[in-house]
């Protein structure tokens, strides 16, 4: 045994570190997106016939052995098709991801990102006080020029009246959900994809569907008003919260657009303190 790993150890490359570190981290992620979805009961059921297989083999059932194996000719072809949504969503996730790196929020100023954030916050509050649905996904690394495509660029500056107006129940654009951009709001009236999740809520309409299902397939993060109650929702990663008060969403735009600025929360929240916002969704 011993001079086993003596031996593996002599042959060691740096090569083989940064191979098994490829391939760790490869398997931790494909455990990370299969957890807690319907993938992972499929590979429960998988392993079960896998073990059925080795138990037929050893007590010589050759009928049941004869059919698993023959089930395992065809694995792979099974594989994709029992799959075929969660590799979608893999892949989606793969080819949307900004290569670059580019980070929308580098080029914004402490000014510039303290009025944005002042912005959306005190135009939610708006929209939680007078029931006004809306549907706003601010971009992160994953770009989402193919959900851009399925709305109206806008390319405008961040303001409450123009998001006011946006959602509007009888503005033409007011259907749909609106992308940011940096400071500017990019589009608007676009359809983002509905989860397939059957556990969010049966209260919870098409607007909660679409921000979850965004949020599934890129990284972006999605604040909801409900139309009925008012209520504040965030999706992120494929899940979602409630009953989001506004001081939570001032930190989180706030860490989104000066993450080193850890500091400048207070300065924002005399900003909405100043202009009458509340920090308490309805």
């Amino acid at each position: 045994m011993l001079s086993s790993i003596q031996s593996i150890m002599s042959n060691f490359r740096p090569e083989d570190a940064l191979d098994i570190a490829i391939v760790s981290y490869i398997v931790y992620k494909m455990i990370g997106f299969i957890r807690e979805t319907r993938a992972m009961q499929l590979i429960r059921g998988l392993v079960i016939i896998i073990v059925a297989f080795f138990v037929s083999d050893i007590f010589n059932l050759y009928l049941l052995n004869w059919l698993l194996k023959s089930l395992f000719t065809m694995g792979l072809f099974a594989v994709v098709v029992l799959f075929q949504p969660e590799l979608r969503r893999a892949l989606e996730q793969v080819g949307r991801k900004n290569l670059m790196n580019t980070n929308s929020f580098r080029n914004i100023d402490k000014n510039k990102a303290v009025e944005t954030v002042d912005s959306l916050v005190s135009a939610i509050d708006d929209f939680s006080a007078t029931r006004t649905g809306a549907l706003i996904a601010i971009e992160r690394e994953t770009m989402l020029n193919d959900i851009i495509e399925t709305g109206v660029v806008v390319d405008a500056e961040i303001s409450i009246r123009l998001l006011g107006n946006l959602f509007y129940e009888g503005s033409p654009l007011h259907d749909g959900g609106v992308i940011i951009r940096g400071a500017r709001i990019h589009a608007a009236s676009c359809v983002f994809p509905l989860t397939e999740k059957k556990n969010i809520g049966r209260n919870l309409g098409t607007r909660h569907r679409a921000g979850v299902g965004l949020s599934e397939v890129c990284d972006a993060l999605i604040i909801i008003v409900s139309e009925e109650t008012g209520v504040v929702s965030i999706a992120e990663d494929g899940k979602i919260r409630r009953f989001v008060d506004l001081k939570t969403i001032e930190k989180m735009l706030l860490n989104m657009y000066l993450p080193s600025e850890r500091g400048m929360y207070g300065r924002v929240a005399k900003l909405v303190r100043r202009k009458g916002g509340k920090h308490d969704a309805k």
